[in-house]
């Protein structure tokens, strides 16, 4: 088995045009968080909070610094994600285009380190 990261990608406010496009994607989300568990690929999932309340701390010149806001100037930010427990890549991705259509936003899906793919 290997652990894939699949993380949603969206625009920093939210992609959901109505509410009720919101409450129906979180509740495809949650039928396909349930299927991942009964597959047995579930290892830890989680939606993310808007990006302006990151905090990003680094060491700039020998001292550490902390700023507000997200460590990337970007127009899409990771809004939430999921660790599967999985055979190979195939099946990654096969989570992951399950997990685009029940979120309705890009998914990307990256191995962790040391997993052959």
């Amino acid at each position: 088995m290997a652990e894939y990261l699949l993380s949603v990608h969206n625009a920093d406010e939210s992609p959901y045009a109505t509410e009720a496009d919101m409450e129906r994607a979180f509740a495809a989300t949650g039928a396909l968080n349930e299927e991942m568990r009964q597959a047995g690929v579930w290892v830890f999932a989680g939606g993310l909070d808007w990006s302006y309340k990151a905090k990003v701390v680094r060491v700039r010149d020998g001292a550490l610094e902390r700023t507000d806001g997200p460590y990337l100037e970007s127009k899409e930010h990771i809004g939430g994600f999921w660790v599967l427990d999985v055979a190979d890549e195939a099946e990654a991705i096969a989570w992951a285009e399950k997990a685009t259509v029940a979120c309705e936003g890009a998914v990307e899906v990256r191995p962790f380190q040391g997993v052959a793919g």
